[in-house]
C-alpha cells in the first residue's frame, strides 16, 4: 500500500472516531426526545439527566483535537564530531536506502533501534529526523549486524512510515482518551455508591442491626458501556492500523537485506531476541545486585557489563540465536513474529555476502566507555547516581555479603539482644535455649499449631539456615571467606580447605536434639583468612 492511500485509511480511521461520537450523541438526542414525547415525567427527568452526563464526556473527548506533545527526546545526542565513523556509517546507509539522513543520532540504554521524525500538516510535512541507537543492542552486535539494523530502520524513511505515524498516534490517543474518561466516570460512580452504603451501614450498626453486604455492581454502567463501546472500536482501529505496520516491516526487512546483505540481516533479526534476554537477565542478576545496599558497578559498567556476560556466554547466546522465539500470532502486534521475518529472509537468493567478517559494532564508536557513561547519566535516577560504585569483584563480594547479612536478621532477632552474635548464640544454644529461640523464628501457620516434637521438626530447618547464614557471615566479615565473580553461573562462595565438606555435619550437629556446637566451635577456630 502507497503512501497516499496510508493516509487516506489514516484520515478515515481519525474520521470514524468523529462520527462515532456524533453518532452516539444523534442516539442520546432520539432517546430524550422519545421519552419528552411520552414517558412519564419522572422518568422523563432521570433519563434527560443520563443523556447529559453521557453526552459531556462525548463532547469533551471530540474537543480534545490537540495530541499531546512528545516528552523531550530522551538519549545522549552525539554529533559527527563526537561520532565520526557512527556518523559516516549512518550516512552512507542512507544514501543506498535512498532517503535523507537523520538531523540527530541519540545513543540509549536500550536493546532497540528506531527512528522518528517530528512531521507537520498530520505528515503532509516533514520534519527533524531522529535515529535512537542503543548501546547494549550494539554490545552484542557486530558491524555488518548494525548496518543491517540501521538499514532496517532508514528504510521506514523511505516509505513515509514514519511522517504518517503522526496520524495513527493521534487517533490512538483520541480513542484511549474517552475510554479513560468514561472508566473514570464509572468508577467514579463505584467510589460513591459504595460510600452510600458503608454510611448506611454503619448507622444500621448504630441501631444495633445486621451491616448489609456492599454491592456496587450496577454502579456506572451506562458509563461502563460507552467505555466498551469505544474499546471495540479501538480495537477496530488497532487492527487496521498494526496490519500496515507489519507490512512496514517486511519491507524494511527486504531494504535492510539489500543494503547489509541477507545472510548478515537474518543474524540480526536472530540476535535481537537473545542479546534482549541477556539483557534482561544481566540487569536483574548483576547490574541490580547491589542496588538494594546502595552498591552500582563502575561508571559506564552498568550497561556495559553486559558485554562480558555475552563474551562468556556465546555458546549460549548461540544457541538462543537459533531458537527463535515462539510468538502467537496476534492482530495488535506492530511487528510480525520474529520466525516468520528470519524466514522470509533466508528464503532469499543468496547474494554471495555471506563471508563478510567485521568487528564489534561498538567498534564505531570514538571511546564505548565514554558513551556507556554518558548513557548512565541521562538513564539512571538521581539515587542511582549517587550510589557506592566498585569494579566487578568487589560489588560482587559486598553484595553477596550484605544478602547473607540480612538473612541472618531472623535468627538474631529471635536470639534476642544478648544473643545476637555467632559465639552468644552458640553460648545460648549450649545453655539449653536452642528450641526457645529457634520458637521466635517466623513459621507457617501450621507450623505454629504443631507441639512437641513436630514442632521441633518444623523449627529445625530455619534454626539450621539462620545458624548457616550466621556462620557465613561470620567468616566473610572476618576474610575467611569470599564470594567470587562469575560470568556464566551464580556468585561463588570460597571457603577456606575443607570447611565446605565439614561445615553441614557441624550445623547437623549444632541443631540436633541434643546440640553439640563442639564440631562448629572447633571449625570456626582453626579457620585462617584468605590470601588477597
Amino acid at each position: 500500500m502507497g503512501a497516499t492511500l496510508r493516509a487516506v485509511r489514516a484520515l478515515v480511521l481519525l474520521s470514524g472516531f468523529y462520527l462515532l461520537g456524533l453518532g452516539l450523541l444523534a442516539l442520546l438526542g432520539a432517546a430524550d426526545w422519545a421519552v419528552v414525547l411520552w414517558a412519564p415525567a419522572a422518568i422523563r427527568i432521570k433519563v434527560l439527566i443520563v443523556s447529559v452526563l453521557l453526552a459531556i464526556p462525548v463532547v469533551r473527548g471530540m474537543a480534545m483535537l490537540r495530541t499531546p506533545r512528545d516528552e523531550e527526546p530522551g538519549g545522549v545526542l552525539v554529533t559527527e564530531a563526537d561520532e565520526p565513523r557512527l556518523w559516516a556509517t549512518v550516512r552512507e546507509l542512507a544514501r543506498e536506502v535512498g532517503t535523507r539522513a537523520p538531523d540527530e543520532i541519540r545513543l540509549t540504554a536500550d536493546v532497540n533501534a528506531a527512528v522518528t521524525e517530528d512531521a507537520r500538516l498530520l505528515g503532509l510535512l516533514g520534519g527533524v529526523r531522529r535515529l535512537y541507537l542503543g548501546l547494549p543492542l550494539m554490545a552484542g552486535l557486530d558491524e555488518a549486524g548494525l548496518r543491517a539494523v540501521l538499514a532496517h530502520e532508514l528504510g521506514h524513511y523511505v516509505n513515509s512510515d514514519t511522517r504518517l505515524a503522526g496520524l495513527g498516534v493521534r487517533g490512538r490517543v483520541q480513542v484511549g482518551r474517552m475510554i479513560e474518561l468514561f472508566h473514570a466516570k464509572a468508577d467514579a460512580k463505584v467510589d460513591k455508591e459504595r460510600a452510600r452504603q458503608e454510611r448506611k451501614s454503619e448507622k444500621r450498626i448504630a441501631r444495633g442491626k445486621k451491616a448489609k453486604e456492599i454491592d456496587t455492581e450496577g454502579a456506572g454502567v451506562t458509563y461502563r458501556t460507552m467505555a466498551r463501546i469505544y474499546s471495540a472500536y479501538g480495537r477496530l482501529y488497532l487492527r487496521s492500523t498494526t496490519s500496515g505496520a507489519r507490512r512496514q516491516e517486511l519491507a524494511a526487512d527486504l531494504a535492510a537485506a539489500r543494503i547489509a546483505g541477507r545472510d548478515a540481516t537474518a543474524r540480526a533479526l536472530r540476535s535481537i531476541p537473545a542479546i534482549d534476554a541477556a539483557n534482561d537477565h544481566y540487569l536483574s542478576s548483576y547490574a541490580a545486585l547491589g542496588t538494594d545496599f546502595g552498591l552500582l558497578p563502575a561508571r559506564g559498567e552498568v550497561f556495559g557489563g553486559l558485554r562480558h556476560l555475552l563474551a562468556a556466554r556465546a555458546d549460549e547466546v548461540a544457541g538462543l540465536c537459533e531458537e527463535l522465539p515462539d510468538e502467537p500470532a496476534s492482530p495488535y502486534d506492530s511487528h510480525p513474529p520474529v520466525a516468520e521475518r528470519v524466514a522470509r529472509i533466508e528464503a532469499l537468493p543468496d547474494d554471495g555476502r555471506a563471508t563478510e567478517g567485521s568487528g564489534p559494532a561498538l567498534g564505531l564508536l570514538t571511546s564505548p566507555e565514554a558513551a556507556l557513561g554518558a548513557i548512565e547519566d541521562v538513564s539512571l535516577t538521581p539515587e542511582a547516581q549517587h550510589m557506592r560504585r566498585l569494579d566487578w569483584p568487589e560489588l560482587v563480594h559486598e553484595a553477596m555479603s550484605a544478602r547473607v547479612a540480612r538473612g541472618t536478621e531472623e535468627l538474631r532477632a529471635a536470639a534476642g539482644a544478648g544473643a545476637g552474635s555467632l559465639p552468644a548464640l552458640l553460648d545460648a544454644i549450649d545453655a539449653g535455649r536452642t528450641w526457645e529461640i529457634a520458637d521466635r523464628l517466623p513459621k507457617s501457620e501450621k507450623a505454629a499449631a504443631a507441639t512437641g516434637r513436630a514442632a521441633r521438626e518444623f523449627a529445625r530447618p530455619a534454626l539450621r539456615r539462620g545458624l548457616s547464614a550466621l556462620v557465613t557471615d561470620e567468616l566473610l566479615r572476618s576474610g575467611r571467606a569470599r564470594w567470587e565473580l562469575s560470568w556464566t553461573g551464580p556468585a561463588t562462595l570460597t571457603l577456606p580447605d575443607g570447611t565446605a565438606d565439614a561445615l553441614p555435619a557441624a550445623l547437623d550437629a549444632a541443631t540436633a536434639d541434643l546440640p553439640d556446637t563442639g564440631p562448629l566451635r572447633a571449625l570456626l577456630s582453626q579457620q585462617a583468612p584468605l590470601p588477597l
